[in-house]
């Protein structure tokens, strides 16, 4: 009866490996006859198709209107807008308008502007953001970063201080070109461009340009008359060193706008302790310039050494479409600052209209805040504006005063003009150093060492290159520190295409789960069988003898190690490759015949659908046998498992 018992469970024992070799088979035929993936030409028709068939199922009239809802987000909102909202838009106008005023003219000061250019600045590039931008919350204007990168691009052609009139010319057309850039990256979805600044870059930049735009500051701080065009640290120190010993200089200057600054800072201190008081901090940089400018009329203190504005055009933005310098022997210059500014401007723009966005619950397009961007400061070259984008600090203050709408930015930007027309008059005897007190009091804000101190926790390498942004723009240049870090952002990515690792992996037990023996030291490896996985996205012409090579210096080892026993089969995962080319293909051949020659299969495992295509075409599966090609690293150890290992060809499709 025993005998006849362990016959009948040695029959069901064979029946059920029938059957899984069967249904192993019936995975790995599903992998080898999967249809041919779509060509890139293929993909280009039906995404065309796709499009003319909704073009084609809409009235013209409906697809009119479509593309104008799409072009000008305004045309969708504004049919729901209510009054309670327009009261919060107006009230966070105008706080809006408070913070915005004193900033734009210290901002034009340092992009070495006239006081007025920074107003302008604040009019009609907001307007235009109304009608075409999709972020409710974002403020609109002229901001620290994109100034100092103005101001020491431009004046490396143009000294401000020989020729203004020119200066400010070539300005306008780099806004031109800037605003042309930004246009033709959201229109063509080239929003990956952005993204070659990392985090960790624009934590380090933002970092040094504070910096260095708190080190310009000095110059109106001191009340200074010979200041150095140059940026880095260095050159700014020796400039302020030499005009105090070799000029005079007269402390009035430093007692005004250090007082007004501690003034500004305490006011923000409150805010942050009262949300209920976040109007404080909002108004504290005009209340500032209307008091300064009180006290410098009041005491005739301009006639004691005090710096003050003086000239200050007021009216409407006049037309500045014949000032822009096409014809210029600077032009390619010129378009190189453009881009450079339209990049880091769409930048801070973005990831300010995201992280608010992403507070209040919807969703940004950056496409379409390209273009709306582009467009603004397209129109705003014509109009006697420089380069505007989003800004943190008055966007923060406009979502704490309570906006709903970009309705807000229109309402600051009537503000503006209303100032521009009745109350620039006023403003000839605002001293020069509480223009430097708001634009330091706003610095803070761009240095963020909790974020550089977290990205050194996270990942070294980004901290190198946070670091290498940071003393590049400190101790070289803006452009310098941009160069440094966009090199370093693509070196790392160019090392990790070209030097993956390969990982050898294990079963964890109790399950059919394969993984990496070195993160889960409880996996086991299976006698006779080496399990391998490339860590790439791609095997190409960059990696593949890398990627060979490493495969075979591991296979080496390993077959060194007398305890694991000799290496028969080498199981290849290639589910982390998406893509392969011909010289991946190649290396997999010589890797196959190496392998062979040492008397080692070869057996690949879960390759994707465009690599199993081409490996399909390169008649490489014929090569290596059908029989090696698994669905599962578990499928390909299972069935070398149940293969004799002496006898390795028993496997067969």
């Amino acid at each position: 009866m025993g005998s006849l018992a362990n016959e009948s469970f040695n029959i069901e024992l064979q029946q059920v490996d029938a059957s899984t070799d069967t249904a192993r088979n019936q995975r790995t035929q599903w992998l080898l006859t999967s249809p041919n993936p779509p060509s890139f030409f293929h993909q280009l028709i039906n995404s065309v198709k796709k499009n003319v068939d909704k073009t084609t199922k809409q009235s013209r009239n409906g697809v009119f209107f479509s593309f104008l809802k799409g072009l000008f987000p305004i045309l969708s909102w504004g049919r729901n807008y209510k009054g309670t909202k327009f009261k919060h838009d107006v009230m966070a106008g105008l706080t809006l308008a408070s913070l915005c005023i004193p900033q734009s003219i210290g901002y034009a000061n340092l992009a070495k502007l006239d006081p007025q250019y920074g107003l302008y600045t604040s009019v009609v590039p907001p307007l235009i953001y109304a009608v075409m931008g999709s972020s409710r919350e974002i403020a609109i204007g002229p901001v620290a970063v994109v100034s100092l990168l103005i101001s020491a691009l431009v004046s490396k052609i143009i000294d401000p201080a020989v020729d203004h009139i020119a200066y400010r010319n070539l300005v306008f057309t780099a806004t031109f070109f800037t605003g042309a850039f930004q246009a033709v990256f959201g229109l063509f979805r080239l929003g990956f461009l952005v993204d070659f600044l990392s985090h960790a870059a624009i934590v380090g930049f933002m970092g040094g340009a504070a910096i260095v735009i708190g080190l310009q500051q000095l110059k109106g701080l001191l009340g200074i008359n010979h200041f150095t065009t140059k940026t880095d640290v260095v050159s700014v120190l020796e400039a302020v060193y030499k005009s105090l010993h070799n000029e005079p200089w007269f402390p009035l200057n430093f007692v005004l706008g250090c007082s007004f600054l501690i003034f500004i800072l305490m006011t923000r201190f409150i805010g942050k302790r009262n949300k209920k008081l976040f109007w404080l901090p909002a108004i504290a940089p005009l209340l500032s310039v209307v008091l300064s400018t009180l006290i410098v009329y009041l005491t005739k203190a301009d006639q004691h050494g005090v710096k003050i504005v003086k000239h200050f055009k007021g009216g409407i933005n006049p037309s500045s479409l014949h000032q822009l310098q096409f014809n210029s022997p600077h032009i390619r210059e010129i378009a190189k600052i453009g881009l450079i500014c339209a990049i880091v401007a769409l930048t801070e723009a973005i990831a300010v209209g995201r992280s608010f966005a992403s507070m209040k619950g919807y969703h940004l397009d950056g496409n379409k805040e390209m273009v709306a961007m582009g467009c603004m400061n397209l129109v705003g070259s014509l109009t006697s504006c420089y380069t505007a984008t989003g800004s943190f600090s008055r966007t923060a203050v406009n979502f704490s005063a309570g906006c709903e709408t970009v309705v807000s930015n229109i309402v600051m930007a009537i503000t503006v003009l209303i100032s521009l027309e009745l109350l620039t008059k006023l403003l000839y005897y605002t001293p020069l150093a509480i223009l430097a007190s708001i634009i330091i009091s706003a610095l803070p804000g761009l240095i963020d060492i909790s974020e550089a101190f977290h990205i050194w926790k996270v990942d070294k390498t980004d901290f190198i290159i946070c670091i290498a942004a940071f003393f590049g723009v400190l101790f070289g240049s803006v452009e310098i520190g941009l160069i440094i870090a966009v090199g370093i952002s693509f070196g790392k990515i160019i090392l990790g295409t070209i030097r993956p690792s390969v990982e050898l992996q294990g079963r964890l037990p109790g399950t059919d789960t394969f993984c990496d023996i070195t993160q889960f030291p409880v996996a086991t490896e299976t006698q006779g069988i080496l399990i391998i996985r490339v860590n790439n996205a791609s095997l190409c012409f960059a990696n593949a003898n890398f990627i060979r090579g490493r495969i075979l210096s591991t296979v080496t080892s390993r077959s060194e190690e007398q305890s694991k026993g000799k290496i028969r089969i080498l199981v290849l995962d290639m589910s982390s490759v998406m893509s392969i080319d011909t010289s991946g293909i190649v290396a997999l051949e010589e890797l196959h015949r190496e392998l062979v020659s040492q008397g080692i299969q070869l057996a690949i495992a879960n390759p994707r659908w465009k690599v199993i295509n081409k490996l399909k075409v390169a008649k490489f599966v014929d090569e290596l046998g059908k029989g090696w090609i698994f669905l599962s690293v578990g499928d390909a150890v299972d069935a070398c498992l149940n293969t004799k290992m002496g006898d390795l060809s028993t496997i067969n499709c």
